[in-house]
C-alpha cells in the first residue's frame, strides 16, 4: 500500500488524527507538543501518527494536504491546520465550534481554562 493510501485510510477511519513528530505521550518537537497538549487537555480522542517512524509518511502527509509543515490535524477527514492555526482556533473558540459541528466530544471546561490562561 502506498503512503497516500495509508494516509487516506487513517484519516477516513478516525474522527480526529494528528500527524506529528513523536507520539501524543512523547512529542518530539515543540509544535507537535503544543497541538497534542491542547487535544490531550481538552480530552479529545485522537489517533496520533509519528511521522519520524516512516519517511514515506513524513513526506506523504505533506503531499496529501499540500501543506509543508508538521504537525497536521484532521477532523472527520478534513485537514484543519498546523500548530499556529490550531493555537489560534483554540484561543478564539473556533476549535470548539469545529469539534461540536463535527460531533467530536471534548471537555468544554478545559477549553475555557486554556483561553483564561492565555487571556
Amino acid at each position: 500500500m502506498s503512503a497516500e493510501e495509508q494516509i487516506r485510510q487513517t484519516v477516513e477511519a478516525n474522527d480526529v488524527v494528528l500527524y506529528m513528530k513523536g507520539t501524543k505521550t512523547m512529542p518530539q518537537c515543540g509544535f507537535s507538543s503544543r497541538v497534542a497538549g491542547v487535544l490531550n487537555f481538552m480530552g479529545v480522542e485522537y489517533a496520533d501518527v509519528n511521522v519520524l517512524a516512516d519517511d514515506a509518511i513524513r513526506q506523504g502527509i505533506k503531499d496529501y494536504s499540500d501543506w509543508p509543515t508538521i504537525p497536521q490535524l484532521y477532523v472527520k477527514g478534513e485537514f484543519v491546520g498546523g500548530c499556529d492555526i490550531i493555537t489560534e482556533m483554540t484561543l478564539s473558540g473556533e476549535l470548539d465550534q469545529l469539534l461540536e459541528s463535527k460531533g467530536v466530544s471534548y471537555d468544554k471546561d478545559a477549553a475555557e481554562k486554556i483561553r483564561e490562561a492565555n487571556a
